[in-house]
Parts: C-alpha cells; sequence; structure tokens
C-alpha cells in the first residue's frame, strides 16, 4: 500500500500550525469537567434566600403595581368604569390576605423579640 506523501505532509503542516489551538481547547475541557464534576455546592448556595416576610412584601408590592398601572389604564380610557371597578376589587381582594398574613409575620418577629428581651432581662435580675 503507498502513501501519497503530499497527505502526510498536510496532515503534519495543520497539526503544528493548531497545536497551540488544540492544546487551549484541551485545557479548557479538562478545566470545564473539573469544575462540573470536582467542585461541590457550599450548602449555604442550596438554602433559600428569601424569608417569608421577603416573598410577602414582593407579592404586595406586585398587587400594588398592577392597581396604579389599573388606575392609569382606566384614566387613559383604555377600560371602562365597570371593568374598572370589577379589576380593582379583584385586586384589593387578592392583596387583603397577603397583607393579614404581613401583619401576622411581623406580629410573631417582634413578639419573639419582646419574648427574648422579657427573658434576659428576668435572667439578669
Amino acid at each position: 500500500m503507498v502513501v501519497p506523501y503530499f497527505h502526510l505532509t498536510a496532515v503534519v503542516m495543520i497539526s503544528s500550525a493548531d497545536g497551540a489551538v488544540l492544546g487551549a481547547c484541551l485545557a479548557l475541557a479538562i478545566a470545564t469537567l473539573l469544575f462540573v464534576f470536582y467542585i461541590q455546592a457550599d450548602a449555604s448556595d442550596l438554602a433559600p434566600h428569601r424569608s417569608k416576610l421577603d416573598q410577602l412584601m414582593e407579592r404586595r408590592d406586585t398587587i400594588y403595581d398592577n392597581l396604579r398601572d389599573l388606575r392609569f389604564e382606566f384614566r387613559s380610557g383604555k377600560y371602562s368604569e365597570g371593568d374598572y371597578n370589577a379589576m380593582k376589587s379583584s385586586l384589593e381582594n387578592e392583596a387583603a390576605p397577603v397583607l393579614a398574613q404581613i401583619e401576622q409575620v411581623t406580629e410573631s418577629q417582634v413578639r419573639r423579640g419582646r419574648g427574648a428581651r422579657a427573658a434576659e432581662s428576668e435572667r439578669g435580675r
């Protein structure tokens, strides 16, 4: 079997010219595999970062934004007065339980804070 000379020379020329690129690609592939399979996530990364109060306040703010947008769109003539009142009532009914939950959460936090301070003051006596 005879292998043409120009074919072998082309392979040698391509591999020597692209050696740096191939080396960089190999290094990147190794780094990616190490990152994916070797680095472990911290427990703090897996924990939820938002408290119940944060979630409720975000929901409240969203409802208030929707009410503000609804008022603007009504004033610009997009909705009739009946539609506006119906959607406004719906948003207000949606906001009521959220506000009640915020009140409960903040009251329970205040009670816990007062209870801890009262217990510390009794220990100090």
